[in-house]
């Protein structure tokens, strides 16, 4: 019987409910505020974290796994699949291929890296896809085929108190960034199909900017019936069953999931930061 097992970089925001249904490893990324490194991993305090992150002023960074890190959660499987970050977002696609090359000769393990061309509720939702395929018993190739063109089709989309740390580090317009916190303005950002950050739509505060993202997804997915919708949240799980709420009233979603975000993703997402993907 062929063994499976599903390793996800730490931005793959996987409740501890999922990880004891799901045959999933996380390999941490690390966060760093100045000389002071903090691991992405269950022993993370994420309030200490966030208040922390607060409280500097300088500019925030992550650093990705290794591929050593990755190497070593391939072991104890037959069937690997990887699912990371964009590979536009941070090095974390390129560290888990050159992972894959590290055991070549050394292991008969099939690994397959899947680049999410997103981030977390987009990896989660990517996540959950392969493990229903694996549930179906669907062959290697059906189920990388399947996934490749399930990312294509994948959208994902978010809405954020704060852009400061993705306009500190380049992952969106400094420009775009500033106009929307003078003007209080709450943008709706989301992947442009490959990877990076586009600007989709604008509200003025955060009822109408839930109002706001709720109608954006009904523009881009005209069928809902089939699919699974993720909701990630930093310590705001309010509007989250409020979009959550909308959303079921509008559409027709097969099942709806809220996530809270873990540190990498909250580094970027900030407090109240909301992310959707289907």
């Amino acid at each position: 019987m062929m063994r499976y097992k599903l390793v996800v970089d730490s931005c793959c925001d996987v409740t501890h409910e999922l990880r004891e249904k799901l045959p999933v490893e996380v390999v941490p990324l690390t966060m760093k505020l100045g000389d002071d490194s903090f691991v992405d991993n269950c022993k993370l305090n994420l309030q200490d974290f966030l208040a922390k992150m607060k409280a500097y002023k300088g500019q925030v960074r992550s650093a990705c796994p290794s591929p050593g890190d990755y190497a070593e959660a391939y072991q104890g499987a037959d069937n690997i699949f990887v699912v990371t970050l964009s590979s536009n977002l941070s090095g974390s696609y390129n560290s888990a291929e050159l992972g894959k090359r590290l055991m070549d000769g050394d292991s008969t393990n099939e690994v397959h890296v899947f680049d999410s061309k997103s981030a977390s509720a987009g990896q989660l939702l990517i996540a959950l896809k392969i493990s229903e395929f694996i549930e179906q018993k669907l062959e290697n190739k059906e189920i990388i085929k399947n996934i490749e063109a399930f990312i294509n089709g994948m959208k994902t989309f978010f809405v954020l108190d704060n852009l400061d740390n993705l306009t500190k580090n380049g992952r969106m317009n400094k420009i775009v960034g500033k106009v929307a916190s003078v003007l209080g303005i709450r943008p709706i950002l989301g992947a442009d199909g490959e990877g990076n950050i586009a600007f989709f739509s604008q509200a003025r505060g955060a009822d109408a900017a839930i109002k706001k993202l709720a109608a954006t997804i009904g523009e881009h997915c005209s069928n809902t019936c089939e699919k699974i919708m993720v909701i990630t949240h930093c310590n705001n799980l309010k509007q989250a069953n409020k979009l959550k709420e909308l959303v079921s009233a509008a559409y027709s979603f097969k099942e709806i999931f809220i996530a809270p975000t873990g540190g990498l993703s909250s580094m970027y997402a900030n407090e109240g930061g909301i992310i959707v993907a289907f």
